[in-house]
C-alpha cells in the first residue's frame, strides 16, 4: 500500500495505537477500491537513487552559486547571468592582485569555488553514470525516441515504474505525475483549475523541461509540421501550452511502456 495510506484515517475507529493502526490496515486492504504499489526491483531502486543524489548535487550546486553573487554583490561585484557569469567571478576571486576583496572574504569565496567545482564534477559523473544505464535499458531507449524525452527523463520513468499497467489508462498516469487540472465539480457541472502538482514533483519537472524544448525548438523551426501545437499556442500561453504537452508526452510514455510498443510519427510529420 502506499506510505500515505498505511494509516488510512477513515478507517481508523478511535485513540491511536499499534492494535488499531493494525485493524485499519487490514480492513483497508480489503477494500475493492484501494490501490497498491507494485515493489521495484534492485535496479531501479539504485537508477533511482542516482537520480535522487543528482538532484540533490544540483541543488547544493545552485545554492552555491548564489551565495558566491550574493557574497560578491555585497562589495560591488556582480557578472551577467549563466555560467560564464559564475566563471568571471571565480577569476576575480582568484585574482590577489584585485584589491576589492579583503582576504578573509576572498578565502571564503575561494572554499565555495572549489566546492562548486566539485560538485560539477560529482554531477557530470552522475550523468555519465546515467546514460550508461540507459543504454543499457530496452525500454528506456524506446522512450529516447519520443519528442522531449531524453535519457534523464527516459531513465527516471524506467526507474519509477514498476508495472505499468497498474495504471488503467495514460490518463491515470498523468495524473499520478501530477499533470491533470483539479477538480471542483458538482451537480453535473465540470470546474477545473490549475494542475493538482499532487504526483511526482521529479518527474512532472522533467516532462515540464521536456515540453518547454520541443515548443522552443518548434519556435525556431516553424510548427506547421505538427497541427496540434500550433493550434494550441495560438489560444493559450507557452507556459500553459507546456503542461498540456507534458500531459501527452506523459500519456505517450505510459501507452509505450505498457504496450511495448515504439514510437510511432504523426500523420502530420511523416507527410
Amino acid at each position: 500500500m502506499p506510505p500515505k495510506r498505511i494509516e488510512p484515517k477513515p478507517y481508523v475507529k478511535r485513540q491511536k495505537n499499534d492494535s488499531t493502526d493494525a485493524e485499519a490496515i487490514c480492513e483497508a486492504v480489503t477494500r475493492p477500491n484501494m490501490r497498491f504499489v507494485p515493489t521495484k526491483t534492485v535496479e531501479q531502486q539504485s537508477c533511482l537513487m542516482l537520480h535522487r543524489a543528482r538532484h540533490l548535487f544540483i541543488r547544493h550546486q545552485t545554492a552555491v552559486i548564489n551565495s558566491i553573487r550574493a557574497y560578491l554583490a555585497e562589495f560591488g561585484i556582480v557578472a551577467p547571468v549563466g555560467r560564464r557569469g559564475v566563471e568571471q567571478l571565480l577569476e576575480v576571486v582568484a585574482d590577489t592582485a584585485d584589491d576589492r576583496l579583503p582576504e578573509v572574504a576572498r578565502a571564503c569565496l575561494a572554499a565555495l569555488g572549489s566546492q562548486l567545482r566539485a560538485l560539477k564534477a560529482q554531477i557530470l559523473e552522475f550523468d555519465r553514470r546515467i546514460i550508461a544505464w540507459h543504454r543499457s535499458s530496452v525500454t528506456s531507449k524506446r522512450l529516447d525516441a519520443i519528442p522531449g524525452v531524453g535519457p534523464a527523463l527516459a531513465t527516471a520513468l524506467v526507474a519509477s515504474i514498476a508495472d505499468p499497467k497498474a495504471f488503467r489508462s495514460g490518463r491515470d498516469f498523468s495524473a499520478w505525475v501530477g499533470l491533470v487540472p483539479k477538480q471542483n465539480s458538482s451537480g453535473g457541472k465540470d470546474k477545473l483549475g490549475n494542475i493538482s502538482k499532487q504526483g511526482d514533483r521529479y518527474l512532472r519537472s522533467l516532462f515540464t523541461a521536456g515540453a518547454l524544448a520541443v515548443i522552443r525548438y518548434a519556435k525556431i523551426h516553424g510548427t506547421g509540421h505538427r497541427p496540434w501545437l500550433t493550434g494550441l499556442l495560438a489560444r493559450r500561453p507557452t507556459k500553459v501550452a507546456a503542461i498540456a504537452l507534458a500531459n501527452k508526452l506523459a500519456r505517450m510514455a505510459w501507452a509505450m511502456m505498457a504496450r511495448g510498443e515504439r514510437y510511432r510519427e504523426p500523420v502530420a510529420l511523416t507527410a
